[in-house]
């Protein structure tokens, strides 16, 4: 018999504890997560921003609902084997609600749940005019979080926003007391120099996430580079919804402006690919196997 491969909870933990800048793209469907799957990538992150701005078509402002975002992620699930690390927000609401949502999230087929100290409603880590809860209460959603998984497969990621309300080094105090209080691995949102990104691993003990939004706050950092600071994963949220959103953007003014698409002018995927991508080929099998006689 050949041995089992990992689960994908138990990849990511290993893979976090590598701390080899293991680069993670944000879908904000099923479909974007099988196109990451399909190119090679390790892991998926749901972004919290991403599915608001997709699904609901609102800035990132504290708009989406548990239930949308258990709703994504077990589509997400259904659709990759890939481990997920979903943004759950600020747990959407007080301790006991955090509690509610690992539980709801893990159910769902996350394996990392990720949670923030900003003030709810939250706002996007690289927006101005955030403000954070006390550090006593955020370590309380931490203890509820890793209280309420059912093992340690489901991590648990705490991520301070303290960045731009109270400086830099409080928010590395900050992330330090989420560690103590079980954090697996710590996200210090919104640092604004490359030297700040360099320093957020080397002053905290746990495994450390970088997120590179393009256009916001943080310098774009090279993944090699990232990886010499050894963190553990490095987060691209919301660049295939970028793309997405330029790539609509050029296809549709085409077909304004000349009235008319075809496959030979390249600006979009050909049928075929479209139909692979969504396993139209397996179902055409599965017909074949259960036809009646």
């Amino acid at each position: 018999m050949g041995t089992q491969s990992p689960r994908p909870g138990e990849r990511l933990k290993a893979q976090l504890g590598e701390r080899r800048a293991l680069l993670v793209p944000g879908a904000t469907s099923a479909l974007a997560a099988r196109i990451i799957a399909d190119l090679g990538f390790e892991a998926v992150y749901v972004s919290g921003a991403g599915v608001t701005n997709a699904f609901l078509g609102l800035p990132d402002l504290g708009f989406i609902s548990l239930a949308e975002l258990a709703q994504h992620t077990a589509a997400i699930r259904d659709a990759v084997e890939l481990p997920i690390i979903v943004d759950a927000e600020t747990g959407f609401g007080n301790a006991l609600n955090v509690r509610q949502t690992v539980r709801v999230l893990e159910r769902a087929g996350a394996n990392a749940i990720q949670l923030e100290d900003q003030v709810s409603p939250k706002r996007c880590g690289h927006f101005a005019g955030k403000e954070v809860v006390p550090t006593a209460e955020m370590v309380a959603k931490i203890h509820a979080a890793v209280d309420a998984r059912h093992g340690e497969e489901c991590l648990i990621v705490a991520r301070t926003d303290a960045r731009a309300v109270e400086g830099f080094d409080a928010a590395i105090a900050r992330a330090a007391a989420f560690i103590e209080a079980g954090a697996d691995a710590t996200f210090v949102e919104a640092p604004e120099s490359l030297d700040e990104v360099r320093r957020i691993p080397e002053r905290l003990s746990a495994p450390q996430l970088v997120n590179m939004v393009v256009g916001g706050k943080t310098p774009i950092v090279d993944l090699a580079e990232l990886a010499v600071m050894r963190f553990g994963l490095v987060l691209y949220a919301n660049a295939a919804l970028q793309g997405a959103i330029q790539g609509m953007q050029a296809v549709l003014a085409e077909l304004k402006a000349r009235g008319r698409l075809d496959e030979a002018g390249g600006t979009v995927a050909r049928f075929a690919e479209r139909q692979r991508l969504v396993q139209k080929p397996l179902f055409d099998a599965l017909e074949r196997k259960y036809a009646a006689d």
